[in-house]
C-alpha cells in the first residue's frame, strides 16, 4: 500500500491510498488507530491560534504605524509611554477580531459548514467569498480605510492625542480601519483552509502588496478584480 498526498487549486491537502500487488484486509488493523486532535474544536486554543495568526498577519502593517510614533517623539511631543499605548490599543482590536471570528468558525464547524481545518466544505461558498472579497476591494468603505491604513502618519496628525490614554485611543481607532480595510482576507481563509499556510500565505501576501508606500493604492482594485474572476473560475475548474 503507499499513501500520496493530493493538493487542489485552492491548496487543500487530501490523502489517498493504493494498493499494489496485496489485497488489504477488511478489518481494521490493531496499533493503527490514531486519535484525532480535537483542540481546534475549542473556542480558547482557536481564539489563540487565530491570535498569532492575526499578528504575523498584521506585523507589515503594525510597523509602519510604530515608526511612524517614532518619529513623532521626535519632532512632536510624542513619548514611550505613548507608543505603548498605540501598541496595546492596536493589539486589542485584533484580540478581539480573533475572538469574534473564532466564534464564527466554531459556529461553521458545528452547522457542518466547514471542516476541522475550518476550510469550507462547498465549492460555492468559497468561490462566494472569493467574489465578495474581490467586490469588497471597490467599495468605499475599502478606499476609507485602506487610505488610514496605509498613511498612519497623516492619521496621527489629524488625531494626534497625548499620553498612554491617548496612545491606547489612536491605536484602538486604527486598529479599527485596518480591521476595516483587511477582514475580507481574514475570512478568505475559509476559502482555502485557515489551518493551510500555503492559502494563509497568500492573503497575507495580498495585505502586504496593498501596503507598500508607492505601490499599494495602485493594486487595490487589481487585486479586487483578481479575486472576482478566482470565484468563478474555482466552480469550472472542479
Amino acid at each position: 500500500m503507499s499513501l500520496s498526498m493530493n493538493m487542489d487549486l485552492l491548496g487543500r491537502m487530501s490523502m489517498g491510498n493504493s494498493t499494489s500487488g496485496m489485497d488489504m484486509p477488511k478489518e481494521p488493523m490493531s496499533g493503527m488507530d490514531m486519535p484525532m486532535d480535537t483542540s481546534m474544536t475549542h473556542f480558547l486554543p482557536l481564539a489563540g491560534m487565530w491570535a498569532i495568526m492575526m499578528a504575523a498577519m498584521m506585523l507589515p502593517t503594525m510597523v509602519p504605524t510604530l515608526r511612524s510614533y517614532e518619529d513623532l517623539m521626535v519632532s512632536a511631543n510624542g513619548t514611550r509611554i505613548g507608543w505603548l499605548g498605540v501598541l496595546l490599543g492596536y493589539s486589542i482590536v485584533w484580540v478581539l477580531f480573533s475572538s469574534v471570528i473564532s466564534g464564527i468558525q466554531l459556529g461553521l464547524l458545528y452547522l457542518n459548514v466547514v471542516d476541522m481545518m475550518g476550510k469550507a466544505k462547498s465549492l460555492w461558498l468559497s468561490a462566494a467569498l472569493l467574489t465578495a472579497a474581490g467586490a469588497f476591494q471597490f467599495t468605499r468603505a475599502k478606499e476609507v480605510c485602506h487610505d488610514v491604513c496605509h498613511s498612519p502618519m497623516s492619521y496621527f496628525v489629524g488625531h494626534w492625542r497625548v499620553g498612554f490614554q491617548g496612545g491606547v485611543r489612536m491605536g484602538l481607532s486604527l486598529g479599527a480601519f485596518c480591521v476595516g480595510c483587511c477582514w475580507l482576507f481574514m475570512v478568505l481563509g475559509f476559502a482555502g483552509g485557515v489551518m493551510n499556510f500555503l492559502w494563509m500565505g497568500l492573503a497575507t501576501l495580498m495585505m502586504v502588496l496593498e501596503k507598500l508606500p508607492q505601490l499599494g493604492h495602485f493594486l487595490v482594485r487589481p487585486l479586487g478584480l483578481l479575486l472576482i474572476l478566482s470565484g468563478p473560475s474555482i466552480i469550472f475548474l472542479f
